[in-house]
């Protein structure tokens, strides 16, 4: 493993920034951390560079406990939201001023800057200054900054978040080939669920400094290991429903819910590509009215309005949308293809 916390906290006066979180990233790892603002993401970061002391638990860089090890001394490369570069240094200077803080020679820093302009494509750019970079060319600058000690660790804080949409897809790309050529054991923090679905190989999820689940983009948008998980990872259903004779029910939605009994409130979860929508009321068991239809470029995103006044969200292809001859304010039948218990709700005394 490179990156390991045990049971680690962090408090800020009477506020816990981090609360109790374990977890390992291995080494050659591109590991996300993945949540809403103030969920303890950048503070996790920040105890593992060193700018910041655990209040109680461990840290481990390569099985070595850092805890009481100065940030220089964690040879850990860590790029700032802000990127942090230095406006009265250019481009080359930039890069290399890690190098010259660890005395390398001349030489060897010359050819480190050189190689390292060459691989993010900034042969060009050697002699500006940050002001006179685009957004995107100073995201690569501060990442090849911190690459160019050759760092154990690279961590980012929303290393894209400063960039408009069509740089920050082509960043996201050129970040995984970059870890794939080097090879560096990177842990980056994003409240973007796609960017970490896209770049990472695995995602850890953080709700008020605590670890909701850690696993593969696939694991935690098709397994969420709760409620909070599923509706932060991608777009879910999630219904209340009240069981009846073993069922959880809801209008004509029917669910088994083994372990419940009468009276219980359920909450279930479902992704709107798993709501199947036919033209003909009478081909599902369930029916709805469309109230909205909204166009999501190769995709549509159905409102269905149940009996009860529920609001169901489905989604198709607007080739599919055209076929079934769809439109707003038309009756429909759905059915819902694959479900999920997400637990009991609130003020039930159904079991959690």
């Amino acid at each position: 493993m490179s990156i390991a916390l045990k049971n680690v906290t962090k408090r800020f006066g009477d506020t816990i920034a981090v609360n109790d979180l374990s977890f390992v990233v291995n080494e050659g790892e591109l590991v996300a951390l993945l949540g809403p603002s103030g969920g303890g993401k950048t503070t996790v970061l920040r105890l593992i560079a060193g700018l910041e002391t655990p209040t109680s638990g461990d840290i481990f860089i390569r099985g070595h406990r850092v805890n009481d090890l100065p940030v220089q001394k964690r040879n850990i490369g860590f790029v700032f939201q802000s990127y942090a570069l230095f406006k009265n240094m250019t481009v080359y200077r930039n890069i290399a001023f890690g190098l010259r803080v660890k005395k390398w020679k001349r030489r060897a820093v010359k050819e480190r800057v050189e190689e390292l302009m060459h691989l993010f494509g900034l042969e060009q750019l050697g002699h500006r200054y940050p002001h006179q970079l685009s957004g995107g060319q100073r995201q690569r600058v501060a990442i090849a900054r911190a690459l160019a000690p050759k760092p154990d660790v690279l961590l980012l804080d929303e290393p894209f978040g400063a960039v408009d949409a069509k740089i920050r897809q082509e960043l996201r790309e050129w970040l995984v080939r970059l870890h794939h050529q080097f090879n560096v054991t990177t842990l980056f923090v994003t409240h973007d669920q796609e960017e970490a679905m896209e770049v990472a190989s695995r995602i850890g999820i953080l709700n008020c400094g605590r670890l909701e689940q850690v696993g593969s983009p696939q694991e935690v948008y098709e397994q969420p290991a709760n409620e909070f998980v599923a509706r932060f990872i991608g777009v879910m259903n999630v219904i209340e429903l009240e069981v009846r004779n073993g069922m959880a029910c809801l209008d004509q939605i029917v669910f088994p819910a083994p372990g419940y009994k009468d009276g219980d409130k359920v909450r279930v979860g479902f992704r709107p590509y798993n709501v199947r929508v036919s033209p003909s009321p009478d081909e599902y068991r369930c029916q709805a009215v469309i109230r909205h239809a909204y166009f999501l470029g190769i995709m549509m995103r159905l409102d269905l309005e149940l009996p009860s006044g529920a609001r169901v969200c489905a989604r198709l292809t607007k080739e599919d949308y055209k076929r079934l001859g769809l439109a707003p304010g038309m009756r429909v039948s759905f059915q819902i293809a694959e479900h999920k218990i997400l637990g009991a709700a609130e003020n039930s005394n159904a079991p959690a």
